[in-house]
């Protein structure tokens, strides 16, 4: 989500409000993912043991650190 408001505020042509309200959305994500940061994931680590550059983490890294995925 944080990548396609930066891609939407980068490449669209947006109104003034148009861009307020992503700039809104931009800092309650940046915010989330901060809060979350230390909240354990389904699998368990948290995306700071991840080594997570945020709160966003891919599914193809979260199921490696599954124990028994062959994937």
């Amino acid at each position: 989500m944080k990548d396609g408001i930066e891609q939407m505020l980068e490449q669209l042509d947006l109104t003034d409000d148009e861009r307020e309200a992503l700039e809104g959305d931009r800092a309650a994500v940046a915010a989330l993912a901060e809060r979350l940061a230390d909240v354990p994931t389904p699998a368990g680590p948290t995306p700071n043991q991840l080594g997570a550059d945020s709160a966003f983490i891919s599914l193809t890294d979260l199921r490696a650190t599954l124990p028994g995925d062959g994937s």
